[in-house]
């Protein structure tokens, strides 16, 4: 079989650079990189030019690069159909690209966000059945999915020994409650991260819910309908959204871009939004803050026994943690007895996994091995992609209904905290 060929277009986030974080089987090392002449591409090649010089397992790409305009249509005229798009940022135009390349016959992977305005949600499902009918793989790059804590906290959701049965909840006290908080300052691969003045423009890069909430967003669906179909116009009802800024000095609009500016900025990086999923009531809240020692998060899913929940703050030492809460002291002997049960079958995937308890919880211990970190779940990502274009038929059907569903909820989620709904 040939070796696929990957052809990085435009890269204007990092996430395009994290996919040559490691080597794959089955993919030419020789990449093509087509692109305008400018600070996203000569970031982009040195980041991956430290992967290839870094001691530790050095990669090996080899770079092909075509600097100038018209970057797409370049591409479709000079390569040959059945090569990989990698696409990351340009988010405005994104689905454009998507589309133009898959009924050229390219397979794509693209970051998220995919579409900003529920306008686009046509395009989207234009780009879905493009890849269907031409036989092309369209993935998002869901890489929460990989997370162990994730991965553990739908296996748990999922055992009525220990969950029971979600709750519907109610406008005002959700079954599902999430919130995540990001940092402006960050380092990607131990490089402090420059964000450009693009970042901060919501029409191209989205607001919060648009980009960082796909993920949440995302994790309702799998966690609490696993491996179902869900259809947005039928079984999603949104309620409620608003939206308010981070308020960034000059100094510190200087510390993060670069750049200097006269006076403040207010960043419209924070959103909040509450719908229902089959009758599931969510609240969902995604922000933006400037620095702090990590990045924070918190999931919890009710059920008629307990709770399952996520925790990543400063009493986990930032690290996400799972945790089952049972809904009452009545109840803890038997969840804690499911709990270690479960624990042990899923001992076979995650060897060392265990169970501790006080304060009338449960946490996992989970062992360091099992933690890869964000930035390698791009790699679980792509691998899992090459495997659908290897075997297109394994992608899941629920794929692509669930993408309009998750798409859906973002955008509307935007556009209903706009309007003040």
């Amino acid at each position: 079989m040939e070796a696929l060929r990957l052809i990085t277009l435009d890269p204007a986030h990092f996430h395009a650079a994290l996919v040559h974080k490691e080597m794959y089987a089955g993919v030419s090392p020789r990449v093509t990189v087509y692109a305008p002449l400018g600070l996203d591409l000569t970031e982009h090649l040195t980041r991956v030019a430290r992967f290839n010089l870094r001691a530790e397992r050095p990669t090996v790409w080899e770079l092909d690069v075509h600097a100038g305009p018209d970057s797409l249509e370049r591409m479709i005229r000079e390569q040959q159909p059945g090569g990989v798009v990698v696409l990351s940022g340009r988010n405005r135009v994104k689905i454009g690209r998507i589309l133009r390349s898959v009924e050229g016959g390219f397979h794509v992977l693209a970051d998220k966000p995919w579409i900003l305005r529920s306008a686009d949600l046509p395009h989207l499902a234009a780009s879905l059945a493009a890849a269907q009918q031409r036989h092309v793989v369209a993935y998002d790059m869901m890489t929460e999915r990989y997370e162990v804590t994730s991965i553990l906290h739908r296996e748990l959701v999922n055992t009525p020994a220990v969950f029971g049965t979600i709750v519907s909840g109610g406008p005002d006290d959700p079954a599902i409650s999430m919130d995540s908080m990001h940092r402006l300052i960050k380092a990607v691969a131990g490089v402090p991260l420059m964000r450009p003045a693009e970042f901060f423009d919501i029409d191209e890069q989205g607001e919060a819910l648009n980009d960082v909430g796909t993920h949440l967003v995302d994790l309702v669906q799998w966690i609490a309908f696993p491996d179902q179909a869900i259809d947005y116009r039928t079984e999603i009802a949104m309620h409620s959204a608003r939206r308010w800024p981070t308020v960034l000095s000059a100094a510190q609009w200087k510390a993060v871009t670069g750049g200097a500016r006269d006076g403040s900025f207010d960043y419209y990086g924070n959103n909040f939004v509450a719908y229902a999923v089959r009758g599931v009531h969510v609240h969902m809240t995604v922000r933006w803050d400037l620095e702090g020692v990590s990045d924070t998060y918190v999931a919890k899913f009710r059920g008629s026994k307990s709770s399952i929940e996520v925790r990543q703050g400063e009493a986990e030492n930032f690290q996400p943690e799972v945790y089952v809460v049972p809904n009452s002291p009545a109840l803890a002997a038997e969840v804690g007895a499911a709990l270690r049960s479960t624990v042990e079958v899923l001992g076979a995937r995650f060897a060392g996994l265990g169970v501790g308890e006080g304060n009338g919880e449960f946490r996992l211990t989970i062992p360091g091995e099992h933690r890869m970190g964000h930035e390698a779940h791009f790699g679980e990502v792509t691998r899992q992609f090459f495997a659908y274009i290897a075997d297109p038929k394994s992608m899941p059907a629920w794929e692509t209904p669930n993408m309009l569903a998750k798409y859906y909820v973002s955008t509307k989620g935007v556009e209903m905290a706009l309007s003040g709904v």
